[in-house]
């Protein structure tokens, strides 16, 4: 089993489908290790989103995350960095395969509702940003 980090995005609570959301990752077999509900403020909006920093999108996409509360989440499967990516879709829902959560429920670039790493390296990066080892349950 691996693992992988999901963030519901402001706009994913903001509309009122973090159930949804949650009922469509579990049932592709992911397992929730751990989550939380926290509000980024805007250093650690940066701090998460470093890895895009000269990029012409960075100014908006720290403003957007820091804007209202998020979920980041532990995500556990086979395969679970690409696996997850799989399942979300595209960054641009416009882009994204039918079926795939950003495809129904985003709705553009940049509010497409949820996160998901990129990389093995990159997930167990953002894990540690967002949960201390403490708070990741083994079961």
């Amino acid at each position: 089993m691996s693992r992988t980090l999901a963030i519901l995005k402001p706009d994913c609570l903001s509309r009122n489908i973090t159930g949804k959301a949650i009922d469509f990752i579990l049932s592709k077999g992911f397992r929730i290790i751990t989550l939380k509900m926290l509000h980024l403020n805007q250093k650690e909006a940066e701090g998460f989103y470093a890895v895009h920093k000269d990029k012409p999108f960075f100014d908006t996409l720290v403003n957007f995350m820091s804007s209202a509360p998020c979920i980041p989440m532990v995500l556990e499967k086979e395969n679970a960095v690409s696996a997850f990516r799989e399942i979300i879709g595209a960054t641009n829902p416009a882009d994204a395969a039918k079926g795939t959560f950003r495809k129904l429920y985003a709705q553009d670039v940049q509010r497409n509702t949820v996160h998901g790493s990129d990389s093995e390296e990159n997930a167990q990066k953002e894990i540690a940003f967002f949960f201390p080892l403490m708070e990741i349950m083994e079961c």
